[in-house]
């Protein structure tokens, strides 16, 4: 019998953000865009946790930019990075305890033409394999910030998909805390971002 497909509750992002970025891989991001349904699979994320996480945005304390990360998990994290890129975190942990995760990777769904006609990519496996490719094929900015991931907007389901191997590496792009193995990936996606 088939299992019908779930939208993730609050409660799931309620925990210790390691534990939701192992389970958050194979999950379906579901995002009602302007102009259609679009879905991918979550295949690659970054853990960024709290302020002794020297690469994390909360790690010089809460500021307008920032307020998201301290607020109740389950929430929309956005940002624009060198002037020209946007990325799309999901809000973990108790709220006042700044963390989330980064979506660094996806392999696309529901609506793979409207992200073709976002992005110049034209292999599938290249449309979303890297935050700034996801946002832009996604059609992302920051008016999905800080956005109630249980809402009917943009959401998670689950579609009770198995990552059979997921792999834990340092992350990627940045100049502190290179050390931290707290980038999760599908280890057998084509979607997963290069180095």
């Amino acid at each position: 019998m088939l299992k019908k497909h779930k939208k993730i509750p609050r409660s799931f992002y309620d925990r210790p953000t390691l534990e939701v970025a192992r389970d958050v891989l194979g999950k379906e991001l579901v995002f009602h865009s302007k102009a259609r349904k679009l879905s991918a699979k979550i295949v690659e994320v970054e853990a960024y946790i709290g302020e002794r996480d020297p690469a994390c945005h909360a790690h010089r304390g809460k500021t307008k930019r920032n307020a998201p990360l301290f607020g109740k998990p389950g929430f929309s994290y956005v940002y624009l990075i060198y002037g020209m890129y946007f990325c799309f975190n999901l809000v973990t942990e108790e709220e006042g305890s700044p963390a989330a995760l980064l979506i660094r990777a996806g392999h696309p769904g529901q609506g793979i033409e409207t992200m073709h006609g976002n992005s110049p990519n034209k292999k599938a496996s290249q449309l979303l394999n890297g935050p700034g490719k996801f946002c832009r094929s996604f059609g992302i900015d920051m008016k999905q910030n800080c956005l109630d991931l249980t809402s009917d907007t943009i959401y998670l389901e689950d579609r009770f998909v198995e990552v059979e191997e997921i792999v834990a590496s340092t992350r990627i792009g940045i100049r502190e805390g290179r050390d931290l193995r707290w980038r999760f990936f599908d280890r057998n996606s084509d979607s997963v971002s290069q180095k």
